[in-house]
């Protein structure tokens, strides 16, 4: 029983070292590849990316996505907890309709450490790399990680292989209109369609500009999208 406890010990001493190691590097490495690129090309969707710096990612998109999925980006610590709370009370009204509270730094979190998918065990893991990233990582770091990582489209990740795909053309250059349409896909990229558009895309695209318009003014968002 001794011997199974330590080697148990020496295990989780080697797991827990290598993931801070891992948290470190990705502080300045973009990850090699993440579980949900794994699992794209094992469905057939194929693999599309091409990791780029915050400078070449361009105001309109960092604007787009904070609209889209975070307003509170730049203030929070990694957690929303108003919008966890109405979340909440909406899970519990409307059980066949699920709503998420996850913040940018959440998708962070999950996307390049984890899996896809719910579960207690999986949520309680996302909450330590969510706390650990925003600890060790600056928050242009966190959002040009999402923006180079997130799921756009059928096998297409980041903002720059979406660019392309979507307009021909590079992340730095993508209009106002191009960006929301590309943020608006990011709840469910599979159905949430940019070319063809779909009603979805559409339906939320003008909320979005208009919280683009709503939130372009705030210093710490200005900070945020140089």
């Amino acid at each position: 029983m001794q011997k199974a406890w330590r080697i148990f010990k020496k295990i989780f001493l080697f797991l827990f070292l290598f993931q801070l190691f891992y948290i470190l590097l990705c502080k300045w490495v973009n990850p090699p590849v993440t579980l949900t690129q794994v699992v794209s090309q094992l469905q057939g969707y194929g693999l599309k990316r091409d990791y780029i710096g915050f400078d070449q990612m361009g105001p309109n998109i960092k604007l787009a996505v904070m609209a889209s999925e975070d307003q509170l980006f730049p203030e929070h610590d990694g957690f929303d907890l108003k919008a966890i709370e109405k979340a909440i009370r909406y899970n519990e009204k409307h059980p066949n309709r699920r709503r998420g509270a996850s913040t940018i730094s959440q998708q962070v979190a999950k996307n390049v450490f984890l899996w896809q998918g719910g579960g207690f065990i999986r949520k309680g893991l996302e909450v330590y790399f969510t706390f650990m990233i925003e600890t060790l990582w600056s928050k242009k770091r966190i959002l040009e990680t999402y923006l180079n990582v997130a799921e756009m489209g059928k096998g297409i990740f980041g903002i720059q292989a979406a660019s392309k795909a979507y307009f021909n053309k590079n992340a730095k250059e993508l209009t106002r209109s191009e960006a929301a349409k590309i943020a608006a896909s990011l709840p469910n990229p599979k159905m949430y369609t940019v070319k063809p558009i779909s009603k979805k895309v559409l339906l939320r695209y003008d909320d979005i500009m208009r919280q683009m318009n709503n939130l372009q003014g705030g210093e710490d968002i200005q900070k945020m999208i140089k």
